[in-house]
Parts: structure tokens; sequence; C-alpha cells
């Protein structure tokens, strides 16, 4: 008799979906900067432009989003986090998502606005 599996989630954290990112794509609040950059990784495999946006600081936000629906994301590496937590304002996250072809490296920045953690800009590393 086969097992069934629950797929992991698209960040690479071993919990299914469901419980991982996509409870923060359903509307729940990301508790830390590195779970909102999941999240939008996250966001980005799965092509919700809507979510990247409601997730995007209002002051560096675009006014639109247009994914490439051919890019292929393969994996998100974290490779250091400063601040961040519910007890800071502010955080950054290092991190390498790859993709078919290449990868991207990046610190990004994340303030809290009205307590909810938003992306505000990144930095690109390599």
């Amino acid at each position: 008799m086969a097992v069934m599996t629950t797929p992991s989630c698209p960040c690479g954290r071993p919990e299914p979906y469901a419980k991982c990112c996509g409870r923060f794509h359903a509307g729940a609040a990301a508790p830390t900067a590195e779970a909102l950059m999941r999240s939008r990784y996250s966001a980005f495999v799965k092509g919700d432009a809507g979510y990247l946006l409601r997730t995007w600081h209002p002051r560096t936000r675009p006014a639109r989003l247009d994914l490439d629906p051919g890019m292929r994301w393969t994996g998100l590496e974290i490779s250091g986090t400063a601040d961040g937590s519910a007890f800071h304002a502010t955080g950054t996250v290092t991190f390498r998502a790859s993709y078919r072809g290449g990868s991207l490296h990046e610190r990004s920045r994340f303030e809290r606005v009205d307590g909810a953690w938003v992306y505000v800009d990144g930095e690109f590393l390599d």
C-alpha cells in the first residue's frame, strides 16, 4: 500500500504549506521577519502577487507587480538574520533564492507597520 505524503512548504520548512506559509497567505500575520521572508518566497513560487504587494512597505511598494509565469523557483536558503523578532521594529534576512538557471543572493530589510512585518527593500550581494 502506498503511503500518501503531504509535500513540504516551498520555503524549505518540513511543515505542509497550509500549516507553514499558507496560513500567512490566508491572512495570519508573520511573527518574525524571517517568517515573512519565507512566506514571500513561497508567494513567488505560487505566483501570489497580491500577497507580495500586501506585505511590501507602503513607502517602497510598486504600483503593480508582474510575475513571470515561466519562472521556476527551486529553493530557499537563509544564511543569516539580524533582529526581526517580536521584540524588534526592524530586521534583516540574508538569503539565496535559487531558480532554474541561477540564483538571487540578497539581504532584505523589514520593518513593522501597524504591528505587522513588511518588506522594505533589498541589497543584492553577488
